[in-house]
């Protein structure tokens, strides 16, 4: 009943910048938390970024200082500056929400993932 889309996804050199959008719609009463994950090839998948409603925000010691999450909530949407990229930063990059629905009273959703590969 929810979904999550990712946007913004590509090939970028490294140090460049990139920003990832991942937009919910479906019947969404409000969204708490919302999120960001990456998962590499031979990698462990990792949390890498978390705002609250209230814009609290977490990031993971690989990020921290290069990457900034942030939220629209009119418009249900999370965002991820991605700057001074990597090409350890190559992976499928994730969003999640926490969602209060009409049928729940929160639960936790996830998009289908947009690739971002840095590289020369």
């Amino acid at each position: 009943q929810v979904q999550l889309v990712e946007s913004g996804g590509g090939l970028v050199q490294p140090g460049g910048s990139l920003r990832l959008s991942c937009a919910a719609s479906g019947s969404i009463f409000s969204i708490n938390a919302m999120g960001w994950y990456r998962q590499a090839p031979g990698k462990q998948r990792e949390s890498i970024a978390a705002i609250t409603r209230g814009d609290s925000t977490n990031y993971a010691n690989s990020v921290k200082g290069r990457f900034t999450i942030s939220r629209d909530n009119a418009k249900n949407t999370v965002y991820l500056q991605m700057n001074s990229l990597k090409p350890e930063d190559t992976a499928v990059y994730v969003c999640n929400a926490a969602v209060r629905t009409l049928s729940q009273y929160e639960s936790t959703y996830w998009g289908q993932g947009t690739q971002v590969t840095v590289s020369s």
